[in-house]
């Protein structure tokens, strides 16, 4: 059964970086989308950042372009978001979420990531 987990997360001071990582295990990936999303305190999901599986494909939310990279490592099954001069208002809960196919199973296969907080402080 694949399953998604995350890690990075953490508190940082405005001006800093994170980078997050969503990392895939239990089956062998396909061809998919994984994206980066976040929910604040109080607000909705919101989309952040997108992928193909080829990596030939990214895709940024507007509010955060120029400020955020997305790419993945096939080789540890791993896609990473890199947070850069981060602000109050990127404090959230950070989510990843595979759509896609696993070798094996028919069908496309939706999973979501149990999420990673990031805390933006002074």
């Amino acid at each position: 059964q694949l399953q998604l987990v995350e890690s990075g997360g953490g508190l940082v001071e405005p001006g800093g970086s994170l980078t997050l990582s969503c990392a895939a295990s239990g089956a062998t990936l396909d061809r998919y989308y994984i994206g980066w999303l976040r929910q604040a305190p109080g607000k909705e999901r919101e989309g952040v950042s997108c992928i193909s599986s080829s990596g030939g494909w990214t895709g940024y939310a507007d509010s955060l372009e120029g400020r955020i990279n997305v790419f993945r490592d096939k080789a540890k099954n791993t896609v990473y978001l890199q947070m850069n001069k981060l602000k109050l208002e990127d404090t959230a809960v950070y989510y990843c979420h595979f759509l896609g196919e696993v070798v094996g199973r028919l069908g496309h296969l939706e999973v979501w990531g149990q999420g990673t907080l990031v805390t933006v402080s002074s």
